[in-house]
């Protein structure tokens, strides 16, 4: 482990530590440390990382803004790799929108919609970066990530990087090829957008971001959304339905706000989450007959 720092040190400009903690760098606010955490400056130095990362049969993370995680109590094993500000580079150019996977959303639809492009207002609410959204086709009010990408850069678990198109991310609802069937880790995007109307567009934006205040509890340590929505039904809706909003178990409570958020109230845990998760999963499927999925991604030593 200690080559492996001493060689990441070497290799790279940017952050190299070891032990940090990730609940420094998750949304919840969530997280046991990272045996080595990297932080690259540029596509080069994630290159050269992973080639001393692979060369060393290390395991590796990716993590971007840290939303949409639950990271565990014990941390996470070998290299955890964070898209910072390093990879929130951002080229517009006419219709097409070239990201990197480490610019924050909501940012980028606040920024664009300014320009007067459509096609982001959707994401105007949403918290994390863009590679998280591709990785897993973030969504709102109708529209998500598929309607707009053109295509993706991939970061491969051999440490190989390749573009995938739309139409090869064989997008669906919150999932991507990504996830499973050919797990990678987003690096940068390509979206096409659509020139309008810039007031119309600020005004839809807005409105999202908005109902997203209104609705969700965003000024509490959260993950997002826990569940994907059981279509036609609506996760938060089964578990308010249910009787758990603003259910606890030590410092994590299931949102008197929105049922399908659980916030760090008090000091949580993982396993605090985890058995919050868990309580909801049992009684929806007891009262409604409802088998709820995870969409938070759960990561870290077992």
């Amino acid at each position: 482990m200690q080559s492996v720092f001493s060689k990441l040190k070497n290799a790279i400009n940017g952050t190299v530590k070891e032990k940090e903690p990730l609940a420094y760098h998750t949304t919840m606010k969530i997280g046991g440390p990272a045996d080595i955490f990297i932080e690259p400056r540029t596509i080069e130095d994630l290159s050269k990382a992973m080639d001393v990362i692979v060369s060393h049969k290390m395991k590796w993370t990716v993590i971007g803004r840290g939303s949409n995680l639950l990271v565990a109590d014990d941390g996470i094993e070998g290299v955890v790799i964070k898209f910072g500000k390093g990879f929130a580079h951002l080229e517009l150019e006419q219709e097409l929108l070239r990201v990197g996977a480490g610019y924050p959303l909501v940012a980028l639809a606040t920024k664009v919609s300014k320009q007067g492009y459509a096609g982001l207002e959707f994401a105007s609410g949403i918290p994390g970066s863009v590679g998280g959204a591709v990785f897993m086709n973030a969504g709102a009010h109708q529209s998500d990530i598929a309607t707009i990408l053109e295509k993706a850069y991939i970061l491969f678990p051999n440490g190989e990087m390749h573009w995938l198109t739309n139409e090869e991310m064989k997008f669906s609802y919150r999932t991507s090829i990504l996830q499973k069937e050919r797990p990678g880790i987003v690096v940068e995007a390509i979206f096409r957008l659509v020139q309008g109307e810039k007031e119309a567009i600020i005004d839809r934006m807005l409105r999202n971001k908005a109902y997203r205040k209104e609705t969700q509890p965003w000024d509490s340590p959260c993950a997002g959304s826990i569940f994907r929505n059981p279509l036609p039904h609506h996760a938060g809706q089964l578990i308010e339905a249910v009787g758990l909003k603003g259910h606890s178990l030590g410092g994590a409570q299931i949102s008197p706000m929105h049922g399908n958020f659980i916030v760090n109230s008090n000091q949580a845990t993982a396993e605090d989450v985890l058995g919050l998760i868990q309580h909801a999963k049992d009684t929806v499927l007891a009262e409604k007959g409802i088998a709820l999925q995870t969409e938070v991604e759960i990561i870290g030593r077992k």
